[in-house]
């Protein structure tokens, strides 16, 4: 990848919270890519270093090992908030230190803005519409979710994030953007993180059967990494006045056994499906509206499915081989 150098005057400082991650490390790419400086701040609980090997030693990039549940004392021009496990296996690994990711670091990170009256962006989540009652999901639906549920830390914790973020502006004048993400997968997912494409493209690579929950017919949209990151810095360049929240993803609608089937195919597995009971609270359809993410930003995802699994399945198995 070309780095191109910006003048020093020119050049922003930019604070990436769970930098180490899946989708922090994209960005930190992209960012790092148009002359950024970036500051990566992880705990490393789901983030590795691994994912961030490729940049040189000492250049652009600087990585902090932090917890942003305690407070942070640096100087930044703009921050991207996406520090929080996302995957179920995960989130509910420790949930109550999940919602304090959410709440309690929002509030941090929110703080840093407020004090060096910084741009700063919340990645939150599609599961604050938890199961919807209306198809497709709009950003002026309420959701439906249980609070109380296995799922709730990490969907009440976003959905209470995102109050803060908008009250921060009401209150502050604070210039915030929110992104409802999608279903998003790509290389540097975990293999072991319990994501739907994950699970099926590392079962079939192994010669496990695919396990689907339930009846297979429950729905979810896929959007390819980079055309998330894309997104993410057209939020970004908004003007003040517009803060979202911004549904992203990728409208089109794929059943978790067309997944299973897709992913046969690209991968040759013959070990076949297997089916389970269905997980508490497992939404049956989601699917987002995207027509806000067209209108502002002039975004609409690009990469097909069959062309961001068969890029998947190609990152899962040079991992496996190396692992094996």
């Amino acid at each position: 990848m070309a780095i191109k150098r910006l003048d020093r005057l020119r050049r922003k400082r930019i604070l990436v919270t769970g930098g180490a991650g899946f989708l922090g490390s994209h960005l930190i790419d992209r960012l790092i890519a148009r002359g950024d400086a970036v500051l990566c701040v992880d705990n490393f609980f789901t983030g590795t270093r691994d994912n961030l090997a490729h940049h040189a030693p000492g250049g652009q990039l600087e990585i902090m090992r932090h917890d942003i549940t305690f407070p942070l004392y640096i100087e930044v021009d703009e921050i991207y908030n996406l520090a929080c496990p996302a995957s179920p296996i995960h989130y509910q690994h420790d949930p109550v230190q999940t919602t304090k990711t959410s709440v309690i670091g929002a509030i941090n990170m929110l703080g840093l803005a407020k004090r060096l009256r910084a741009r700063i962006f919340q990645s939150s989540t599609s599961e604050v519409y938890g199961n919807p009652l209306v198809h497709p999901q709009t950003e002026d639906y309420h959701g439906d979710v249980n609070p109380i549920g296995p799922r709730a830390c990490y969907d009440e914790g976003k959905r209470c994030a995102e109050t803060l973020f908008f009250d921060y502006r009401r209150q502050h004048g604070l210039d915030i953007k929110v992104a409802r993400i999608f279903n998003t997968y790509g290389p540097r997912m975990q293999a072991d993180d319990g994501r739907v494409v994950s699970n099926f493209i590392v079962q079939a690579l192994t010669g496990q059967p695919i396990t689907i929950y339930g009846t297979g017919k429950q729905t979810r949209s896929f959007c390819y990494v980079d055309d998330l990151i894309e997104a993410f810095l057209r939020i970004m360049d908004l003007p003040e006045d517009v803060s979202g929240p911004i549904n992203i993803g990728n409208p089109g609608e794929f059943s978790m056994l067309e997944l299973a089937e897709l992913v046969i195919e690209l991968t040759g597995s013959k070990a076949g499906i297997v089916f389970k009971p269905a997980v508490l609270d497992d939404p049956a359809q989601r699917r987002p509206d995207i027509t806000q993410a067209k209108d502002r930003l002039g975004w609409e995802p690009k990469v097909a499915l069959r062309d961001g699994l068969g890029a998947t399945i190609a990152y899962f198995d040079q991992h496996l081989r190396a692992r094996s």
